[in-house]
């Protein structure tokens, strides 16, 4: 059974720095491209960052993209999201998934997802 689960969100102030990790139970974690969607009440769920399984290659949303720094430790199993100068409106719930041998951003070629963890910017 493959789980993936995440940790670390919490309340923080705008401008404010926060680390969100998911660990994976994924046997072969190298094949997997792992990522961080978020979704807030209303709207679809939507892509923030990736990291490569083949080469660490990392991409990011043009709305995260310099604020926002996805990392993973293939020993450990983990990848983190660590996310700098945030906004009100990084206001979601945030997910990790993994997509194995390919290197998606749409939310239907992931095939395992976290149970999701919260993230709240205040003013």
């Amino acid at each position: 059974q493959v789980l993936l689960v995440e940790s670390g969100g919490g309340l923080v102030q705008a401008g404010a720095s926060l680390t969100l990790s998911c660990k994976a139970s994924l046997r072969t974690f190298n094949k997997y491209t792992m990522a961080w969607f978020r979704q807030t009440p209303g709207k679809e769920r939507e892509f923030v960052a990736y990291v490569r399984y083949n080469d660490g290659t990392t991409y990011y949303a043009d709305s995260v993209k310099g604020r926002f720094t996805i990392s993973r430790d293939i020993a450990e199993n983990t990848v983190w999201l660590h996310m700098d100068r945030m906004k009100l409106e990084d206001t979601a719930i945030y997910y990790c998934a993994a997509a194995l041998l390919r290197t998606p951003v749409v939310v239907e070629a992931y095939a395992y997802w976290g149970q999701g963890t919260q993230v709240t910017v205040s003013s």
